[in-house]
């Protein structure tokens, strides 16, 4: 059943529409907008900073929200407020919650392996690989397409990414080799990935998630394990690889060197191996 939004959540919806956001951010945005709507009993428009910030608190403190979260809710009120009413943001005054410094959950080479090893679910172990191999978000491999795999020059090629921009990244000679087992047996008409009980319907986030950590557990991995995890596994190992960051920034589709420079301190980079510039001086 489709949600009715109110007048001011559908003047949201248009302005993000206008802007050429993802059509994802505009569900999460307006959906948000509409349940802070709900939970006040007002109007976006005569919402006061009082208002939010105890509707914010309540989520933090209560609903246990992250920080993503908040700064979702706030991020979708500020276009509201500052692009729709055309009003001062400044006057507002709504600061954002101070995130964890939490360093993500990264797999050895060993543990990556033995889980795509004892994955025998052909779709499951093909997707598990490609989302490693190619270092690609969890949306990105959902709404990938068959034809984004180019054999010929070997890359991924992510359509729309976060951001809505396009890249390259790698395809690896075995991920191919499972990629083309894979095709044969399920030739998947739209999506690579599809639900086998509709034809052209991609999979959801639930099942791929369901699906990486039966993964991890049939592997015998005690740490937390993400969809994301191999994300950032794939940074990780082609950093200790000796992989230049601002390549591993190319293929992750980062805006920032800032956001790829986290794997710089999950590495495990032999220092022993670097000797000073100094020695290569004639004195």
């Amino acid at each position: 059943m489709k949600t009715q939004f109110s007048k001011d959540v559908q003047r949201l919806q248009f302005e993000m529409e206008f802007r050429n956001y993802s059509p994802r951010s505009i569900k999460n945005y307006c959906f948000s907008m509409h349940l802070l709507e709900n939970r006040t009993g007002k109007s976006l428009n005569l919402l006061s900073p009082e208002d939010l910030k105890i509707y914010l608190h309540r989520l933090i403190t209560v609903n246990k929200c992250s920080v993503s979260t908040i700064n979702q809710n706030i991020s979708a009120f500020k276009i509201f407020y500052q692009d729709v009413l055309k009003n001062t943001w400044q006057h507002f005054e709504i600061k954002r919650p101070r995130r964890d410094k939490k360093l993500p959950v990264v797999l050895s080479l060993e543990e990556v392996q033995k889980m795509i090893a004892v994955t025998t679910n052909l779709k499951h172990k093909a997707m598990i690989t490609l989302m490693y191999s190619a270092g690609l978000r969890k949306s990105e491999l959902l709404q990938i397409k068959p034809a984004a795999i180019d054999s010929k020059r070997m890359v991924v090629i992510v359509r729309q990414g976060k951001g809505r921009k396009d890249r390259h990244t790698i395809l690896a000679n075995k991920t191919l080799e499972l990629l083309r087992e894979y095709y044969k047996l399920f030739r998947p008409k739209t999506y690579l990935f599809e639900t086998s009980f509709c034809v052209g319907k991609n999979l959801s986030d639930r099942t791929l998630d369901h699906i990486v950590k039966q993964g991890s557990k049939k592997a015998g991995i005690l740490k937390e394990v993400s969809s994301h995890t191999l994300r950032h596994s794939f940074a990780t190992h082609l950093l200790e690889a000796g992989v230049n960051i601002r390549m591993i920034q190319e293929f992750l589709g980062h805006t920032s060197l800032k956001t790829t420079s986290v794997y710089l301190h999950l590495s495990n980079l032999n220092q022993t191996s670097v000797t000073s510039p100094l020695e290569g001086m004639n004195f």
